[in-house]
Order: structure tokens, then sequence, then C-alpha cells
């Protein structure tokens, strides 16, 4: 009978390692992805235009933080003001010297123009760099873990992207609500017109707009390479997620992409939970699914969802 309880036990103990484990990776994951969603909710709120480059911006932070570490010999956490300064330039470039001649035409030409400068980044990059995979292989954080017990290992890189994730996403929000420009951005994003007459430069503050969030998200894939490989088609996969993210949360709404972020986070770790519910209830059929080949579907799936159910997201449109 000892040895019995004692089984029983050990299983109480491995379900909870399971499933606080895949808890505290969807959580961690969450805070990167919302800071991959900042600066497209950021672009929406202000301009209300959907920029579907925003991946390929992730892409070109991604290439700076890889390229800038390797060249320049320095820890890849020190790329991130360089991240952040070629994320800004290539927002405002973007936006002078295309965006805001988009925005005299329909909603549809707004949407291929992004669409179109989408494809020009991507194969702009596949030309430079070509088409394998590169990934980061030395710096302070990379390869190392935490074992904080309950079968919860924290990676050092994920850990340090989620803390500067949060910060960034703090950060804003002080640009937004206290200081003269963060408010008249938000003047802007309420009502460009009367903000016009009101004497604020409102296409100082679309192109300010475009440059935040090419720098935010710039800064993600600074942060992301510490432990995701490059290539010049991994925009695709975190522009659909950061859509799911935005739309969860509301389009324009800060606060609502930071939470959001983590319930795509958790989303994205079904495969554990899963295999918590595998390993409870001890049901066979379930083991031969391949739901770590389906996490991402999950993702869209929610995606889909919230855009059918509650089109506004948790935190409605605009804040």
């Amino acid at each position: 009978m000892g040895g019995v309880r004692l089984s029983g036990k050990s299983k109480a103990i491995k379900q909870m390692d399971i499933l606080i484990s895949s808890i505290v990776a969807g959580l961690l994951l969450g805070m990167v992805l919302a800071i991959v969603a900042l600066g497209l909710t950021i672009i929406f709120g202000v301009m209300d235009i959907v920029n579907f480059a925003h991946g390929e911006f992730l892409m070109v932070g991604m290439y700076t933080g890889l390229l800038t570490a390797q060249a320049a010999g320095i820890d890849p956490l020190l790329t991130l003001p360089v991240a952040a300064v070629v994320g800004f330039l290539l927002g405002v470039v973007c936006y002078a010297g295309f965006v805001r001649f988009l925005l005299r035409g329909p909603m549809i030409a707004q949407l291929l123009g992004t669409f179109g400068l989408m494809l020009l980044l991507r194969n702009l990059a596949l030309l430079i760099f070509g088409s394998e995979d590169r990934a980061l292989h030395h710096g302070i954080l990379v390869g190392k873990s935490f074992d904080i017990g309950m079968g919860v290992i924290l990676p050092a890189t994920k850990l340090a992207a989620a803390g500067l994730s949060v910060l960034a996403f703090w950060g804003v929000w002080l640009l937004m609500h206290h200081t003269k420009i963060g408010k008249a951005l938000r003047a802007t994003a309420l009502n460009a017109q009367g903000a016009r007459y009101m004497g604020i430069p409102t296409q100082r503050m679309n192109a300010f707009a475009w440059g935040i969030g090419g720098s935010t998200v710039c800064v993600a894939g600074a942060l992301i390479v510490n432990f995701w490989s490059v290539n010049p088609f991994i925009g695709l996969l975190f522009t659909m997620i950061a859509f799911a993210i935005v739309a969860l949360g509301g389009f324009g709404s800060v606060p609502g992409a930071f939470f959001a972020g983590l319930v795509v986070g958790l989303i994205t770790e079904i495969p554990g939970f899963w295999d918590f519910l595998t390993y409870t209830f001890d049901i066979e059929w379930m083991t031969q699914v391949p739901m770590t080949s389906f996490k991402y579907m999950w993702v869209y799936l929610a995606y889909f969802l919230i855009m059918v159910i509650r089109p506004r997201g948790l935190f409605g449109w605009k804040q």
C-alpha cells in the first residue's frame, strides 16, 4: 500500500511540474510576443492602417541584432539600441517615402501597398542574406537557464526578453500618457482633423508613430534572435501572431496588446497542457496526437473566433 501511495504522490508531482512549466513558458513567450504586437497596435491606433510588413520589420530587427553582435563582437543584448535606431529610421523612411502617399487612396490601396512593402523587404533580405537560417551561438545569456524547481526551467534569454518587454511597454505607456508628444499622438489617433485644427502637426505624428512602431518591433527582433533562428521568411509567422494579439486586445490598445500577448503565449503552450491532460487521465489515444505540430493552428483559430465573436477585442478599438 505504501508503494501505491508513493506512486500516486509521484504522479501528482509530475502532473504539477508539467502544468506549472507550461504556464510559465507560455507567460514568458507571451511577454515577448506582446512587444512584437506593440508596434502594430501603435500604428493602427494612430492612423487606422494595417501594416502587413510588420513581420518584415521584425526580421530586420533580428538581422540587425545578429549581424551587429557578430561584427562588433559584443553581447547580443547590447545591440538593442542599434536595433531601436534602425527600426525608428526604417519606420520613418517607409512612411515618408511610401505610406503617406497611400493614405490618399482607398483602404484597399493601403492594404495592398503595405503588402507590397512586405514583399519588397522580404525579397531584399533574400537577395542579401540568402535563404538559410542564421542563429546566435554566443552571449552572456545564450544557452544558459535557471532551474527554479517544480520542473520549471527558465531560459535566460527568454527571461531577459520578457523583462525588457515589460520595460518597453511601461516606457511606451509613459510616452503616450505623460509627454506632450504622446498626448499629441493620442489626439491624432482620436480625431486627426480636430488635432490638425488645434495646431498639431499630424503628418509628423504619423511619421513618429511609424518610427515608434518600427523601433519597438526591431527591438523585439533583436531580443528574439537570442533564442530563435532568422531567415527572410520568418516575418510571416510573427505577422499572423501579431494580428491575433492586436485583434484580441483591441486595435489601438497598448494595455490590450500586453494582456493579449500573454493569452496568445499560453495558447502556444497547448501541447504542454495536452501532455498534462494525457498524463493526468492516462488516455492512450491522446499520446498519438502530434499536438506540437498544431500549436500555431490554435493561435489562428483564436484569431478567427475573436474577429467573428468580438471584433472590438477585449479592450475596445481605441482607449
